[in-house]
Order: structure tokens, then C-alpha cells, then sequence
């Protein structure tokens, strides 16, 4: 490695496990102090909303006050990654870290496939001219 070389670290916060409630659904398992901070501490979601604050701390602020699944994949910084993991976790059975190397495996073949198209179109020769990568 050199000087020149960069090294970026992406550190995700853990998706809280997922529970199922007396009723069937399925909610985010919710952290108690969290909760009762936000119900006694004098401050609302509104106001909290519109701290500068990551999106995933925003996504798993959400995930610590035991939001259901699918309410969870309406909010506005809700990221496809945590909807497609939390639903694996829960339809499939995965661990978080399996659900995510699932996820991301997808996300790969969706590149994969896009260069497959984009690749030729900038070199100018026919896609069936490229060897598989």
C-alpha cells in the first residue's frame, strides 16, 4: 500500500432483530431505554426528523423504537438494502449477515448484467464479442 492509496470503510449499523408480535407482526425488536427517552424526554420525531444525522442512524433510530417490517419499508429514509434484508431475515429465515451476502450477491449480478450492455456500447464492438466475466 502507498500514500496514495485511499481506504474506505463503510461501518453499517446492525439491523435489530426481528420479532413477531401477539397480533402476527413482524416488528424490529424495540429497545426499551430508546423508547422511554422519546416518551418522556420532552422531544418528538418531528423534531428529530430534521437533525443532521446519517441515514442509517435514521434507519436504525426507527428500528430501536420496534417499527413493524412493513411500516418500516414506508419511511422516507428506509434503504432497499435494510426493506431487502429485514424481509429475508424474516420470510427466509437468514441471519442478518447471510441475508445481507445474499442481498449483495444480487446487487453484483445486477451490475453484472448492466456492463454486459454498457461495455460494449462505450468500446463500440457487439455484446457477443465479450468473453464472460
Amino acid at each position: 500500500m502507498t500514500d496514495n492509496d485511499v481506504i474506505v470503510k463503510v461501518k453499517k449499523n446492525p439491523i435489530q432483530p426481528i420479532e413477531t408480535d401477539s397480533h402476527g407482526t413482524h416488528r424490529f425488536k424495540e429497545n426499551c431505554i430508546v423508547r422511554k427517552l422519546l416518551d418522556e424526554g420532552g422531544i418528538d420525531l418531528n423534531q428529530i426528523s430534521m437533525w443532521d444525522v446519517s441515514q442509517d442512524d435514521k434507519e436504525q433510530f426507527a428500528q430501536l423504537l420496534g417499527y413493524s417490517c412493513s411500516g418500516y419499508s414506508s419511511l422516507s429514509f428506509a434503504s432497499d438494502e435494510v426493506c431487502e434484508v429485514a424481509r429475508k431475515m424474516v420470510e427466509e429465515g437468514e441471519s442478518e449477515k447471510d441475508a445481507r451476502i445474499k442481498y449483495l450477491e444480487g446487487v453484483i449480478e445486477t451490475v453484472g448484467e448492466g456492463l454486459k450492455i454498457a461495455v460494449p456500447a462505450v468500446f463500440g464492438f457487439h455484446p457477443d464479442d465479450m468473453t464472460d466475466f
